[in-house]
Protein backbone atom coordinates (compact mmCIF):
# COMPACT_ATOMS: atom_id res chain seq x y z
CA UNK A 1 0.00 0.00 0.00
CA UNK A 2 1.45 3.89 -1.03
CA UNK A 3 2.06 5.70 1.58
CA UNK A 4 -0.48 9.18 1.81
CA UNK A 5 0.26 11.81 -1.08
CA UNK A 6 1.89 14.29 1.99
CA UNK A 7 4.37 11.69 2.63
CA UNK A 8 5.20 11.15 -0.82
CA UNK A 9 5.26 14.38 -1.73
CA UNK A 10 7.64 15.03 0.51
CA UNK A 11 10.45 11.98 0.59
CA UNK A 12 10.57 13.06 -3.43
CA UNK A 13 11.27 16.25 -2.66
CA UNK A 14 13.44 16.20 0.58
CA UNK A 15 16.73 16.51 -1.62
CA UNK A 16 15.46 20.19 -2.88
CA UNK A 17 14.12 20.93 0.23
CA UNK A 18 17.96 20.56 1.60
CA UNK A 19 19.42 22.43 -1.23
CA UNK A 20 16.49 25.51 -0.88
CA UNK A 21 17.77 25.22 3.28
CA UNK A 22 21.52 25.60 2.32
CA UNK A 23 20.80 28.70 0.38
CA UNK A 24 23.74 31.79 1.45
CA UNK A 25 20.95 34.07 2.13
CA UNK A 26 18.75 31.58 4.22
CA UNK A 27 22.07 30.96 6.08
CA UNK A 28 22.90 34.40 6.83
CA UNK A 29 19.20 35.09 8.01
CA UNK A 30 19.71 32.43 10.64
CA UNK A 31 23.46 33.20 11.63
CA UNK A 32 22.55 36.85 12.04
CA UNK A 33 24.92 37.79 9.49
CA UNK A 34 22.30 38.79 6.50
CA UNK A 35 22.27 42.72 6.14
CA UNK A 36 19.50 45.30 6.62
CA UNK A 37 19.88 45.61 3.00
CA UNK A 38 19.37 41.91 1.93
CA UNK A 39 16.32 41.92 4.01
CA UNK A 40 15.00 44.81 2.28
CA UNK A 41 15.68 43.50 -0.53
CA UNK A 42 14.11 39.51 0.09
CA UNK A 43 10.78 41.87 1.07
CA UNK A 44 10.71 43.42 -2.23
CA UNK A 45 11.07 40.40 -4.14
CA UNK A 46 8.60 38.46 -1.47
CA UNK A 47 5.87 41.30 -2.45
CA UNK A 48 6.55 40.74 -5.89
CA UNK A 49 5.29 36.62 -5.92
CA UNK A 50 3.25 37.20 -2.94
CA UNK A 51 0.79 39.58 -4.36
CA UNK A 52 0.22 36.77 -7.23
CA UNK A 53 -1.00 34.18 -4.00
CA UNK A 54 -5.22 35.28 -4.26
CA UNK A 55 -5.06 35.58 -8.27
CA UNK A 56 -3.45 32.38 -8.63
CA UNK A 57 -5.36 30.60 -5.88
CA UNK A 58 -8.34 31.76 -7.98
CA UNK A 59 -7.13 30.58 -11.40
CA UNK A 60 -6.72 27.42 -9.84
CA UNK A 61 -9.76 26.59 -8.59
CA UNK A 62 -11.39 28.38 -12.18
CA UNK A 63 -9.52 25.59 -13.95
CA UNK A 64 -9.90 22.60 -11.53
CA UNK A 65 -11.25 19.43 -13.82
CA UNK A 66 -14.49 17.69 -12.77
CA UNK A 67 -12.60 14.85 -10.53
CA UNK A 68 -10.95 17.95 -8.94
CA UNK A 69 -14.15 19.74 -8.05
CA UNK A 70 -13.71 18.34 -4.40
CA UNK A 71 -11.24 20.98 -3.85
CA UNK A 72 -13.48 23.65 -4.10
CA UNK A 73 -13.80 24.35 -0.24
CA UNK A 74 -10.11 24.23 0.49
CA UNK A 75 -9.25 26.79 -2.23
CA UNK A 76 -12.24 29.20 -1.09
CA UNK A 77 -10.41 28.62 2.58
CA UNK A 78 -6.94 29.35 1.42
CA UNK A 79 -8.40 32.47 -0.62
CA UNK A 80 -9.55 34.33 2.68
CA UNK A 81 -6.64 32.93 4.74
CA UNK A 82 -4.54 34.70 1.80
CA UNK A 83 -5.85 37.97 1.23
CA UNK A 84 -3.98 41.22 2.27
CA UNK A 85 -0.88 39.53 3.06
CA UNK A 86 1.30 41.21 0.46
CA UNK A 87 0.20 44.38 2.36
CA UNK A 88 1.85 43.37 5.44
CA UNK A 89 4.82 42.81 3.59
CA UNK A 90 4.86 46.78 2.46
CA UNK A 91 4.17 47.49 6.07
CA UNK A 92 7.14 45.97 7.15
CA UNK A 93 9.16 47.53 4.49
CA UNK A 94 8.69 50.81 5.75
CA UNK A 95 8.85 49.63 9.44
CA UNK A 96 12.19 48.45 8.24
CA UNK A 97 13.29 51.65 7.00
CA UNK A 98 12.42 50.99 3.21
CA UNK A 99 10.32 52.45 0.77
CA UNK A 100 7.15 50.48 0.14
CA UNK A 101 5.72 53.01 -2.61
CA UNK A 102 8.78 52.32 -4.63
CA UNK A 103 8.63 48.56 -4.33
CA UNK A 104 5.14 48.39 -5.28
CA UNK A 105 6.07 50.41 -8.71
CA UNK A 106 8.98 48.22 -8.91
CA UNK A 107 10.11 45.22 -11.62
CA UNK A 108 10.20 41.88 -9.87
CA UNK A 109 13.58 40.28 -10.25
CA UNK A 110 13.77 38.36 -13.80
CA UNK A 111 13.97 34.66 -10.91
CA UNK A 112 10.98 36.14 -9.41
CA UNK A 113 8.94 36.68 -12.63
CA UNK A 114 9.98 33.04 -13.18
CA UNK A 115 8.82 31.55 -10.30
CA UNK A 116 4.98 33.26 -10.98
CA UNK A 117 5.07 32.13 -14.21
CA UNK A 118 5.51 28.75 -14.00
CA UNK A 119 3.04 28.42 -11.78
CA UNK A 120 0.87 30.19 -13.65
CA UNK A 121 2.05 27.67 -16.41
CA UNK A 122 1.11 24.59 -14.83
CA UNK A 123 -2.43 26.13 -13.59
CA UNK A 124 -3.27 26.90 -17.49
CA UNK A 125 -1.04 24.59 -19.71
CA UNK A 126 -0.99 21.49 -17.35
CA UNK A 127 -2.69 20.61 -14.42
CA UNK A 128 -4.01 23.26 -11.97
CA UNK A 129 -3.38 21.16 -9.10
CA UNK A 130 0.33 20.99 -9.68
CA UNK A 131 -0.52 24.75 -8.09
CA UNK A 132 -0.29 22.47 -4.85
CA UNK A 133 3.12 22.32 -5.12
CA UNK A 134 3.97 25.58 -5.05
CA UNK A 135 1.96 25.91 -1.75
CA UNK A 136 3.74 23.05 -0.65
CA UNK A 137 6.98 24.69 -0.76
CA UNK A 138 6.19 28.29 0.66
CA UNK A 139 4.31 27.08 3.33
CA UNK A 140 6.73 24.81 4.57
CA UNK A 141 9.71 26.81 4.20
CA UNK A 142 7.68 29.33 6.01
CA UNK A 143 6.53 27.09 8.67
CA UNK A 144 10.60 25.54 9.17
CA UNK A 145 12.67 29.22 8.82
CA UNK A 146 10.34 32.47 9.23
CA UNK A 147 10.23 32.78 12.88
CA UNK A 148 13.51 31.44 13.20
CA UNK A 149 15.10 34.11 10.99
CA UNK A 150 12.71 37.17 12.14
CA UNK A 151 13.98 36.71 15.50
CA UNK A 152 18.02 36.62 14.11
CA UNK A 153 17.32 39.71 12.02
CA UNK A 154 15.52 41.28 14.60
CA UNK A 155 18.20 41.15 17.49
CA UNK A 156 20.76 41.92 14.73
CA UNK A 157 18.99 45.26 13.56
CA UNK A 158 16.97 46.63 16.07
CA UNK A 159 14.00 47.03 14.77
CA UNK A 160 10.58 46.82 16.03
CA UNK A 161 8.25 43.80 15.45
CA UNK A 162 6.09 45.83 13.04
CA UNK A 163 8.89 45.63 10.69
CA UNK A 164 8.30 41.38 10.98
CA UNK A 165 4.54 40.89 10.56
CA UNK A 166 5.33 38.81 6.89
CA UNK A 167 8.10 36.60 8.33
CA UNK A 168 6.43 36.13 12.23
CA UNK A 169 2.97 35.75 10.79
CA UNK A 170 3.73 33.17 7.96
CA UNK A 171 5.83 30.57 10.98
CA UNK A 172 2.65 30.97 13.27
CA UNK A 173 -0.10 30.58 10.77
CA UNK A 174 1.27 28.05 8.30
CA UNK A 175 1.76 25.64 11.33
CA UNK A 176 -2.08 25.93 11.14
CA UNK A 177 -1.94 25.69 6.99
CA UNK A 178 0.26 22.88 6.88
CA UNK A 179 -1.88 20.73 8.52
CA UNK A 180 -4.75 21.26 6.35
CA UNK A 181 -2.60 21.14 3.48
CA UNK A 182 -1.82 17.56 4.66
CA UNK A 183 -5.59 16.86 4.30
CA UNK A 184 -6.16 18.45 1.38
CA UNK A 185 -3.38 16.84 -0.51
CA UNK A 186 -4.29 13.17 0.48
CA UNK A 187 -7.36 13.48 -1.20
CA UNK A 188 -5.71 13.47 -4.41
CA UNK A 189 -5.43 10.10 -5.22
CA UNK A 190 -5.08 9.75 -9.20
CA UNK A 191 -1.45 9.34 -10.23
CA UNK A 192 -1.23 12.36 -13.01
CA UNK A 193 -2.68 14.67 -10.00
CA UNK A 194 0.27 13.55 -7.69
CA UNK A 195 2.84 13.59 -10.35
CA UNK A 196 2.15 17.15 -10.87
CA UNK A 197 2.22 17.93 -7.71
CA UNK A 198 5.50 16.33 -6.96
CA UNK A 199 6.62 17.90 -10.12
CA UNK A 200 5.65 21.61 -9.51
CA UNK A 201 7.18 21.57 -6.13
CA UNK A 202 10.39 20.17 -7.59
CA UNK A 203 10.28 23.00 -9.39
CA UNK A 204 9.48 25.71 -7.25
CA UNK A 205 12.27 24.66 -4.39
CA UNK A 206 14.60 25.40 -7.17
CA UNK A 207 13.21 28.68 -8.91
CA UNK A 208 13.02 29.85 -5.21
CA UNK A 209 16.32 29.06 -4.16
CA UNK A 210 17.54 30.97 -7.57
CA UNK A 211 15.20 33.63 -6.02
CA UNK A 212 17.48 33.97 -2.96
CA UNK A 213 20.62 33.75 -4.50
CA UNK A 214 19.95 36.88 -7.08
CA UNK A 215 18.56 39.07 -4.41
CA UNK A 216 18.97 42.25 -5.35
CA UNK A 217 20.63 44.22 -2.81
CA UNK A 218 19.27 47.51 -1.97
CA UNK A 219 21.83 50.74 -1.57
Amino acid sequence: MRSPMYNQLCQSTEHKRLHLFNAPMIQAGLNGSATRAQYLAFLSQAYHHVRHTVPLLMACGSRLWPRHQHLQAALAEYIEEEQGHEQWILNDIDAAGGNAEAVKHSTPHLSTECMVAYAYHQIDRCNPVGFFGMVHVLEGTSTALATQVASALQAQFKLPDQAFTYLNSHGQLDLKHVEFFKNTINTLTHPDDQEAVVQTATAMYSLYRAMLDHLPVLN
